[in-house]
């Protein structure tokens, strides 16, 4: 009966497939081994980065969008002007103005831009 067992799993290919979980083992010990000894050791930097104080970089600072908020009641408008520039980010102007016209030029004279880029960002907004 004992022989009539081996004969089975000799046809079934167990010679084949008793090996493999071993082998598994063995990869992942080795792979273990490896990788710990890999990411203990210490590593030497050769080419550090210098950097000197005296480094300025100026980026452009463009303009994202302008709002303006016309105040019929006031009198006045409100314009908002939104930067790419962290640090001023967003600025305000308050102008007695309020017809567009006369709105793009007084943005365009304060900001020293062209009147056609103050016309291609602003956006108007009417408050009663």
């Amino acid at each position: 009966m004992f022989s009539r067992v081996l004969k089975t799993l000799y046809r079934s290919g167990w010679e084949f497939l008793l090996p493999l979980p071993l082998i598994a083992i063995v990869f992942w010990l080795l792979g273990n081994t490896v990788t710990q000894y890999v990411l203990s050791r210490p590593h030497r930097l050769v080419n550090k980065l210098h950097t000197s104080p005296q480094a300025e970089i100026n980026l452009p600072v463009t303009m994202l969008a302008m709002s303006a908020e016309i105040d019929r009641q006031r009198g006045i408008t409100t314009v908002f002007v939104r930067f790419n520039d962290p640090i001023a980010s967003r600025e305000k102007y308050v102008l007695p103005v309020l017809e567009t016209a006369q709105i793009e030029a007084a943005i365009a004279r304060e900001l020293d831009i062209p009147v056609e880029t103050v016309r291609r960002l602003i956006s108007y907004r009417i408050k009663n």
